[in-house]
């Protein structure tokens, strides 16, 4: 069953405020060296490949073209950068990790990227791990959570297709969800259930990141 975490009607309010606003692309980087400036919170999407990151980004976001789409696993291949045009904070969609229908030298390089980005970022706030709901967490997300635990990066856990599964079955994988990030050192406790074609958890969402701000 989707769960709400009791956040505080004003917390809420600056989340809606947030994304009321428009974000405009910025670049999307192929190294390391192509970032922006470290001058503003920044947060990233992580996840499989085809999981949803560009649905959930433009779902949170409030429009259907800021970042592209598509049903092509790798179909992301850069580190695609977003800034909001009112506040200090910046987006990064990650290309997906594990299956992807791209070279293999390819999916190598922007590997690397991604591993290089998650553990040498200063100013990276947290990362949204993204785990597709109809599945769970799967070797590749496990992976990932290992490296920001040991280099102590903040995450979070988003379940995305939510509505794809039977309330009976969305709780069998919340709950083992919750058990495989109950002892890891840099996971935040809460889970964010989402559907980015439905809505939900979207407001869970925008809470969180309007308090990164604040904090």
């Amino acid at each position: 069953m989707m769960t709400e975490i009791d956040y505080p009607p004003d917390a809420i309010e600056l989340g809606r405020l947030l994304f009321a606003r428009p974000f405009l692309f910025v670049k999307g980087c192929v190294k390391i060296a192509d970032l922006p400036e470290p001058d503003r919170v920044e947060i990233a999407f992580a996840g499989r490949s085809n999981v949803g990151k560009s649905s959930l980004i433009n779902a949170l976001c409030g429009t259907t073209s800021l970042a592209r789409t598509s049903n092509t696993p790798g179909r992301t291949q850069e580190l695609n950068i977003f800034e909001s045009q009112s506040e200090p904070l910046r987006i990064v969609d990650m290309p997906g990790y594990g299956f992807a229908k791209a070279p293999e030298d390819k999916v190598r390089a922007w590997t690397k990227l991604i591993h290089q980005y998650l553990t040498g970022r200063a100013i990276l706030r947290r990362v949204y791990v993204l785990v597709d709901g109809r599945h769970g967490p799967k070797d590749n997300d496990l992976t990932v959570m290992n490296e920001l635990d040991k280099a102590a990066v903040s995450y979070q856990i988003v379940l995305t297709k939510a509505d794809k599964l039977l309330p009976k079955d969305l709780d069998k994988i919340i709950a083992a969800t919750r058990a495989v990030i109950a002892k890891r050192t840099a996971a935040h406790p809460h889970l964010i259930i989402t559907s980015s074609h439905k809505g939900d958890g979207l407001s869970n969402l925008r809470t969180e990141i309007a308090m990164l701000l604040q904090s």
